[in-house]
C-alpha cells in the first residue's frame, strides 16, 4: 500500500476519497468517456474537430489564466471551492484530459488545472523541463493564486512532477497521488528504463524533431495505441485535439527537451 509523509502526518492514499474520486474519474478523462476509434484512419471532418472541442470544454464556473513563473508562462484553469487540488497531466495529452472528470470534483475542492510548461497552451521556453523547476511552476502557479497547500494529483509524466513538487514542498503537500508512471531513481527504475518498449525515454534532439515534423499524429499515436489499456478508447476526436496542440510551432521541441 503507498503511502506519503506529508505535514508531519502518513496518509494512506488508497483509502483517501481524493485517491478515489481522482483514480476512478481519471481513467474516463481520457479513454472511458470516449467513443471506439475507428479501425482504419479517416478524414478528419469539421464535425470531428466540433466533437474534439466540446469534449474539452471545463466548466462555466472554471476560470482560464496565464501566469508568469520563473522563466515560462503557465496556462491554468481553476474552479470550485474547497480544499485544493491540482491535477497535472501526462505526456500526449495537456490539462484538458481532466476536463471529464472536474464538475464532479469542483464540487467540494478548489481544481487547479496546469498545462506544464512547453505543453498545451502555456510558453515555449528554452530551458527549465527538469521536474525540479516544473514542480517550481506549479508551487508558483498556487502562491499567486493565494492557495498555500493543496493535494498534488499527477498521471504519467505529471505524476514525476508532481513527486518533485512532494519532496520540494513537504509542508504545502496535503497527499500526493502518482497514476500510471515511474519515478526516476526509485526502484525498479533501473529494470524499467531497460525495457526496449521505452525507447522513447532517449529519443530527441534536433534529428528527432526532424523526423516528426509534420508527423506528430504518428508518434503519437504510438504512445495511445501501445500503451493505453484500450486504444480504442481514445477515439478519433481526442487524437485530432492533441495532434493540433502538439503540432503548434515548439511544442515538439519543448516535448523532446
Amino acid at each position: 500500500m503507498n503511502t506519503i509523509q506529508t505535514k508531519g502526518k502518513t496518509h494512506w492514499l488508497t483509502h483517501s476519497k481524493l485517491l478515489c474520486v481522482a483514480a476512478a474519474l481519471a481513467f474516463s478523462a481520457f479513454q472511458s468517456v470516449a467513443q471506439q476509434a475507428p479501425s482504419q484512419p479517416v478524414k478528419n471532418t469539421a464535425s470531428d474537430a466540433a466533437r474534439a472541442n466540446a469534449k474539452f470544454v471545463f466548466p462555466a464556473n472554471f476560470q482560464t489564466q496565464e501566469i508568469q513563473t520563473d522563466g515560462a508562462t503557465i496556462h491554468v484553469r481553476v474552479g470550485g471551492q474547497g480544499p485544493a487540488v491540482v491535477l497535472i497531466h501526462g505526456f500526449g495529452f495537456t490539462g484538458d484530459m481532466w476536463a471529464p472528470m472536474v464538475a464532479e470534483l469542483a464540487r467540494d475542492h478548489r481544481v487547479v488545472v496546469p498545462d506544464l510548461r512547453g505543453m498545451g497552451l502555456s510558453s515555449h521556453p528554452v530551458g527549465g523541463y527538469d521536474k525540479k523547476t516544473q514542480a517550481a511552476d506549479i508551487r508558483s502557479v498556487l502562491t499567486q493564486l493565494g492557495i498555500d497547500h493543496a493535494a498534488i494529483v499527477g498521471h504519467d509524466i505529471g505524476a514525476t512532477v508532481a513527486y518533485a513538487y512532494a519532496a520540494r514542498y513537504p509542508d504545502k503537500t496535503d497527499r500526493l497521488v502518482m497514476m500510471d508512471a515511474p519515478v526516476p531513481g526509485i526502484p525498479p527504475w533501473d529494470e524499467i528504463v531497460r525495457n526496449p518498449a521505452l525507447w522513447h525515454f532517449t529519443f530527441g534532439g534536433p534529428d528527432a524533431e526532424r523526423l516528426v515534423a509534420g508527423r506528430e499524429r504518428i508518434y503519437l499515436d504510438r504512445f495511445w495505441n501501445e500503451f493505453a489499456g484500450d486504444p480504442s478508447k481514445i477515439d478519433e476526436a481526442t487524437r485530432m485535439h492533441y495532434t493540433a496542440l502538439y503540432a503548434q510551432p515548439g511544442a515538439m521541441h519543448s516535448a523532446f527537451a
